[in-house]
């Protein structure tokens, strides 16, 4: 399942890390093996728009680790509200960047977005002192994120305030290493978001 996941990422010819530290390591398979999966046969040089349409919209669907119908949801509503929004990119990635797993992963609580989700479902976190067990929860702006106090006992979070210190998460957030907790203080910027993907490609694919 692993090298599988690691595929995806050679696949796309980025790394999205979807399996967290090891993708930032010298193990990573995007570093030992720098080409696409599969037989090494001369590929097309010329790729067809639908092609580099679908590419991207991989790219960003892996990198915050949603399903295809996930993600289509959150695309097609953005493509609903273009004429309200100011810039949909933007809005596209403001609406992901505030999902619950992908805060705790940009806390650094987790390594990755697929183990942050694990996290979120196993109702390690409460927001504003409620238990929330929804990745997809969307947070606003002074939310306040803390561990479970049962859970800061599990291994998992044996070393965590240790960990947090060593993290520099995005401005709209406000961690706590000492408390172990975090404050919603702002939105997502787009340049800090850094998606992976070229965004009106996608909006293309999903406009078809």
């Amino acid at each position: 399942m692993s090298e599988s996941k690691c595929k995806i990422c050679r696949r796309q010819g980025v790394k999205l890390l979807i399996r967290g530290e090891k993708c930032l390591s010298p193990k990573c398979p995007m570093v030992r093996k720098p080409y696409v999966p599969g037989p090494r046969v001369k590929r097309r040089k010329n790729v067809s728009e639908y092609a580099k349409e679908l590419k991207e919209k991989q790219k960003l669907k892996n990198w915050y680790n949603l399903s295809e119908g996930q993600f289509k949801t959150y695309v097609k509503k953005t493509l609903s509200m273009r004429s309200k929004v100011e810039n949909a990119a933007e809005f596209l990635i403001n609406t992901l960047e505030k999902r619950l797993d992908n805060v705790i992963y940009r806390l650094g609580f987790a390594s990755s977005r697929a183990a942050s989700r694990q996290l979120v479902t196993h109702c390690h976190f409460m927001v504003n002192g409620k238990y929330i067990n929804i990745p997809s929860y969307s947070v606003k702006k002074g939310d306040k994120i803390t561990l479970v106090p049962s859970s800061s006992k599990k291994n998992i979070f044996k070393n965590i305030t240790a960990v947090l210190k060593r993290q520099t998460p995005p401005s709209w957030l406000k961690l706590n290493a000492e408390k172990v907790e975090a404050e919603v203080i702002g939105e997502p910027a787009f340049q800090e978001a850094a998606p992976p993907a070229e965004i009106s490609v996608i909006f293309e694919f999903y406009s078809r």
